[in-house]
């Protein structure tokens, strides 16, 4: 097992981690390190910039504006972002719905959609999650009825990331409502949200944050030329979309930049006359967290390694999404400590310290949802056990 870089692989961070340093906005990479919120704009500035560049979505087929770099090389393209600040690309349209259409969609609907995509032109959410069928996806009860060269769709969508900002959703529907096994029936529509009958309400969270949304479905007509793959077969699709590449979900160049921005912070806060670094229970704490992040990168660098040699990661790559998630809810607990009583969220907060300290409060709330998305940790658990243990 070769837990190191090659020197063409060493060359290749040295080349991003260069344009990156010259190409982020200032004010973006400010409103990251800052933790300030990203609008619509601020998201697709960074989108537009990367697609000028052709790296805007690497994982593409170079005919469609890939960039034919291997495993190792989108590893380190997604680590050293993270290192460097940049804002983060909004995933529902390039790594989900455009796999998809790559996989499963049409000729017309891939020359339709994905150059669209890749330019940021459209703002794409997703349409998976429903009152009661979150982590049992396959209970869905939104409906889509053929009639003649359309669907009619009626049904509710809960906790739709940047549902306020997309001009399409890509949808799980059920178009068979007869079947006696729950994962039939259901197909893949991409729904234009502009249509006549569809309303989005905020869903204010507990940091204040309007990140999410419930999206309604009130007789809504949907081109039968916007279903992917086969009707009755979406649980197919939808099974592909969830699988789709988990290596980066441990974001380890984001959680090493936060880190350091951590470490920062608490030398210059003050416990009993020190700086909070030379707290002992303090300093312990960030020390474990530190190496615990050292072993997920060595894991990483374990399964980057099997890659190289052409084996896929398998089931035990949900560990990197179950560490991942864990250090980046503990960067934020640890944030929390050291800022004490002005980790609120305070518009009076004056002073580059106090306004940082006054964000990370909202923050340690929303990183709550991280051991949740892209398939619980619980879950990931199930898989590993049963994947690997047979259990």
């Amino acid at each position: 097992m070769d837990l190191n870089y090659s020197e063409d692989e060493a060359a290749f961070r040295n080349q991003v981690r260069t344009w990156l340093e010259a190409s982020i906005p200032p004010h973006l990479k400010e409103k990251v390190a800052t933790y300030q919120e990203l609008d619509r704009e601020d998201l697709l500035t960074w989108h537009r910039i990367l697609a000028k560049k052709g790296w805007v979505a690497p994982s593409w087929p170079v005919q469609w504006g890939g960039t034919d770099w291997n495993a190792v090389q989108r590893y380190i393209f997604e680590e050293e972002c993270g290192a460097a600040g940049a804002p983060p690309l909004v995933p529902f349209g390039l790594a989900m719905c455009a796999p998809v259409l790559i996989q499963f969609g049409s000729e017309q609907q891939k020359k339709r959609f994905l150059p669209r995509i890749y330019h940021g032109e459209d703002f794409w959410c997703q349409g998976y999650s429903e009152p009661g069928s979150g982590s049992d996806l396959a209970s869905l009860k939104t409906r889509a009825e053929r009639r003649s060269d359309r669907y009619v769709v009626n049904g509710q969508k809960i906790w739709t990331t940047m549902g306020h900002f997309a001009d399409w959703i890509f949808c799980l529907v059920r178009t068979d409502f007869g079947t006696a096994i729950r994962q039939e029936g259901i197909s893949f529509l991409l729904i234009d949200m502009k249509s006549p009958g569809i309303s989005v309400r905020p869903l204010i969270l507990m940091d204040g944050g309007h990140e999410v949304n419930e999206v309604f479905f009130d007789n809504v007509e949907v081109p039968a030329e916007n279903l992917v793959h086969e009707e009755g077969k979406g649980w197919t699709v939808a099974k592909f979309l969830l699988g789709h590449e988990r290596l980066n979900t441990g974001r380890v160049g984001a959680s090493k930049r936060e880190l350091a921005s951590l470490k920062r912070f608490a030398a210059a806060r003050q416990r009993n006359g020190r700086p909070l670094t030379e707290d002992r229970r303090f300093a312990d704490k960030l020390a474990e967290l530190e190496i615990d992040l050292m072993a997920l990168e060595i894991t990483n660098l374990r399964f980057l390694d099997q890659l190289r040699g052409g084996k896929p990661p398998g089931a035990g790559v949900s560990m990197l999404k179950i560490r991942g998630t864990e250090i980046q809810q503990r960067l934020t607990e640890l944030a929390m400590e050291a800022a004490g009583a002005q980790a609120v969220r305070v518009s009076d907060a004056e002073g580059p310290e106090a306004q940082f300290a006054a964000r990370l409060g909202p923050r340690y709330c929303n990183f709550r949802k991280t051991s949740i998305y892209a398939g619980s940790n619980e879950i990931q658990r199930n898989i590993m056990a049963k994947m690997m243990l047979g259990l």
